[in-house]
């Protein structure tokens, strides 16, 4: 009686049809463009305080740069993570509860620093300019905050049967 031996080879190709190391589609989100427009915004209002408080020496001027910069640089972090999406590599620390954090401090801080700005101006056009860039940056703030509490803590059960 012959004998027929069958081989069967199976080959799988795994593509990736999400653009592989860089996220450029995050770049066009939503999300992503609140936050290029964040770190736009608030370098214009850095740069317009920076130059211009030089005149006018205050402490309050000093805080309001030293509050942007570093939220320029935190946002700019936070987006670099999800271009290059680091945030999946790094799973140890809960990303969404800290971006969420942040703009929450953000948020105020920003708020407060623009307020002072506003109120220590004097009439200087580019003081002004500054404090109302602050200002644009933290109701941007506001809506990264909205979004990511949304995504945090989801649509909670009203408890009806539907």
């Amino acid at each position: 009686m012959p004998h027929t031996v069958v081989t069967t080879t199976t080959t799988t190709t795994t593509s990736t049809s999400d653009g592989g190391f860089c996220n450029t589609g995050y770049a066009r989100s939503f999300q992503g463009l609140l936050k290029i427009g964040q770190v736009v915004i608030l370098l214009i209002a850095l740069l317009c305080v920076h130059y211009e408080h030089r005149r006018i020496e205050y402490s309050a001027f000093h805080y309001f740069e030293v509050v942007t910069a570093w939220f320029l640089i935190v946002f700019s972090i936070f987006f670099l993570m999800h271009l290059f999406r680091l945030q999946s590599k790094i799973t140890c620390i809960n990303w969404t509860l800290t971006e969420f954090l942040h703009y929450a401090v953000g948020g105020i801080l920003v708020f407060i620093a623009s307020i002072v700005v506003a109120v220590k101006s004097y009439g200087v056009s580019a003081l002004i300019a500054g404090s109302v860039f602050g200002f644009i940056a933290t109701f941007l703030i506001a809506i990264s905050i909205w979004t990511s509490y949304k995504v945090t803590c989801g649509s909670q059960p009203t408890g009806a049967a539907v």
